[in-house]
This record gives structure tokens, sequence and C-alpha cells, in this order.
């Protein structure tokens, strides 16, 4: 029983370093996100960068159950309302890029380019699913839903990133100014998908029983 109460406090300590180092880096993503966009003029930029900041929300909630990972009725608990907070804010981040974008797409506005914005959308595409699949890894070893949660979350950062990425491609290279706005509005589906399941409180998935 030792062993394996040493075995999981192991993969604990892990998780709270990548929720930790989640907590950094989506704090950097956000601030240049929606710097530039705002500078810019990127609906896709700014709602990218807010979705950086839902990250930082998931993290710190995920820190605060693995820090009640030893009792297992706060642990629940924690699971419980990290995956609710986690759905929420991704409702309204839906909610935010429909209406911005389309207001986008109805009054022409076209976006300055945004090398910052490229470049970070770029370092995501690299970063995001190395992170994700570690914290695949700890949701596995300790069976936590609100884990698994998360590492979809920071897979569904990987998409919006790519997503993003083409956007701001098409804009600058090609001078598509439509391109930004239909590139935040193919998050929608995603974003609100992930917050539904969130909010059911979904189970975690085979890999983590």
């Amino acid at each position: 029983m030792d062993a394996s109460n040493d075995a999981r406090n192991v993969h604990v300590r892990r998780g709270t370093k990548l929720e930790h180092f989640t907590i950094a880096y989506n704090s950097l993503e956000g601030m240049v996100s929606v710097a530039a966009g705002l500078f810019a003029g990127s609906v896709s930029l700014i709602g990218f960068g807010f979705d950086s900041l839902i990250e930082v929300t998931s993290g710190g909630a995920l820190l605060w159950r693995l820090h009640l990972d030893a009792d297992a009725v706060r642990r629940e608990k924690a699971e419980k309302t990290t995956l609710q907070i986690i759905g929420w804010c991704f409702v309204a981040l839906s909610i935010y890029i429909l209406y911005d974008s389309g207001s986008t797409l109805l009054r022409h506005e076209a976006p300055e380019r945004s090398i910052p914005g490229i470049i970070i959308a770029a370092l995501s595409v690299i970063v995001m699913p190395v992170l994700a699949a570690a914290k695949k890894r700890v949701a596995a070893a300790i069976g936590s839903a609100a884990m698994q949660a998360d590492s979809r979350q920071t897979d569904f950062c990987t998409y919006l990133s790519a997503i993003l990425l083409c956007g701001l491609l098409l804009n600058a290279l090609l001078g598509w100014w439509w391109a930004d706005p239909v590139a935040a509005l193919a998050m929608v589906p995603i974003i609100l998908n992930e917050g539904v399941q969130s909010l059911k409180g979904k189970k975690c998935c085979d890999e983590c029983e």
C-alpha cells in the first residue's frame, strides 16, 4: 500500500509541475495574444488570448485539486468544481467569439498583419501537444477526470493554435482579411463541445480507468 501511495505521490507532484508550467506559459501566451490582437484588430488572436486565460484558470483549479489528492472526499468535490469552472468559461468564450467574429464579417473590418501573433501561434502548435501528452499520462496514473479534462483542453488549444496560425498566415500572405474571423468562428464548435462535456461532468475516458 505504501509503495502504491508513493507512486501516486510521484505522479501528483509531476502533475503539479505540469500545471505550474501551464499557468506560466499560458499567462505569457494570453498577454501576447490579446495585446497583438488589439493592436492588429484580430478577433481570432483576442479569442485565442482569452482561451489562454481560461487555461490559466483551469491550471489553478487543477493545482487545488492535486493539493487535495490525499483526501478522497475533498478530491471528488474539487474535481466536480473544476469541471464546472472549465465548462462555463468555455461557454462564455464561445459566445464572445461568435458575436465578435460575426460583427467583424458584417462590418468587413480587415485586421492588420501580426508577426507576434504568428510567432506565438506557431510556438503553441509545438508546445501544446507535448504538454497534453504529459497530462494524459498523469491523469491515467491517478485516475483523475479533472486532469483528463484539462489534458483535453490542452489538446483543444493545439487545434486552436493551428486554426489561428492558418488564419493569420492567409491574411498576412494573401490579404484574405475574412480568414481571421472565419478562423475564429471555426473555433466555436470545438469550444462549445468541450464546455458542454465539462458541464455534464464527463467521467474519465478508458485510459484513466
